[in-house]
Formats: structure tokens, sequence, C-alpha cells
């Protein structure tokens, strides 16, 4: 075995933190987790985000190019609730998949097949499960598992799947409508 192939196999593509995502449950109320993704490569690398529950829950950007050794913040949004989920548990589930991509990709100019295993690609995936928690219980551990309100400065080109929004905008956007609900102004 190569050194590259011993290399490849050890460090991941990919580095998420937290590993977990944790939301404040409260019915009738939407909730988000912001996860951290960085690029642990000197290759461009293409990510996307698929979930068990796709109408619980709303990813951007769900799909995106990192740049060499650069980050992002994915902002996770849990939909309003009109019931609580037996014993506050939570069987929903995420994958984050990724692989190298040409240098300079676009996410708009990424091939349909970029996350297809039947072409050959070395695809990577990394599961994350949801955790629930009551809003008592969240305050205590804020600052300790989530990267929420991060901001960074980030060169990463997100998708979206209803149009074409820049990441820049998408920030303001979701910074805006996070102050608004942390204010409660909406509720």
């Amino acid at each position: 075995m190569n050194g590259a192939t011993n290399a490849s196999s050890t460090k991941q593509l990919i580095s998420v933190h937290p590993e977990d995502l944790k939301f404040v449950f409260e019915l009738e109320k939407q909730s988000f987790c912001d996860i951290k993704v960085s690029n642990n490569t000197d290759q461009d690398v293409a990510f996307k985000v698929k979930t068990t529950s796709p109408k619980k829950y709303f990813v951007r950007p769900n799909t995106g190019v990192l740049h060499p050794w650069d980050s992002c913040v994915i902002r996770v949004t849990l939909q309003t609730q009109r019931e609580y989920p037996p014993d506050m548990q939570c069987k929903d589930k995420f994958l984050l998949q990724s692989t190298i991509v040409p240098p300079n990709s676009e996410v708009d100019e990424l091939p349909q097949d970029t996350f297809n295993k039947d072409g050959g690609r070395v695809i990577e995936e990394r599961k994350l499960k949801v955790v629930y928690a009551s809003p008592n219980s969240s305050q205590d551990n804020a600052d300790d598992d989530s990267v929420n309100n991060s901001t960074g400065g980030s060169s990463i080109q997100g998708h979206s799947s209803t149009g074409d929004v820049s990441f820049s905008t998408l920030n303001v956007i979701m910074l805006f409508l996070w102050f608004v609900a942390y204010n409660n102004i909406i509720y």
C-alpha cells in the first residue's frame, strides 16, 4: 500500500463539528443547529447533505464546494412541529457526503452524478444523528457543542434547490431570521 492511499484512509476529506445535530425542541417553533464543515485537504471537496426526513428539515447550503483548508457553516432548521416526539427521542438521521472535485469547481457546475458511487468515484459518508433538548436543558450546554451564530469568512458557494441565491445573501437572510426569532418578534 502506498503512502497516499494510507494517508487518505486515515484522514477524512472533511471534519464536522459538532457531530450530533442538537435542536431545542419547542412546539410550534422553529429551531436550528449550525454545523461547521472543514476541508482537511489541499484539494477542492464537494459536499452534499441528505436526511431521512426532508420535509421536516431545511438545510442551507445543502450542497457546496469547499476550497483547500476552508470551512463553512451549514444551518439545519427544524420546521415547526405540532406534537412532541415519544420520550423526546428522534430517529431522524443526516448523511453528509463528500468527494474530491477538480480545482476551482463551482457548485452549480457539478455533474449530477458527483455523489453517485456507481461511477467509481470515492464518496466519503458521515452519519449525523439528531438529538432533541428541552428549552431548559439547552441553555447550560449552548456554548459547549454548537457553532451557532458563526459567520467566518469562508469562500463556499452554496446551492439552493429553490433558486439561485448566493451564500452571502443567504447568510444575511438567515441571520436576520434568527435575530427576529430570538427576540420573539414574530411569535
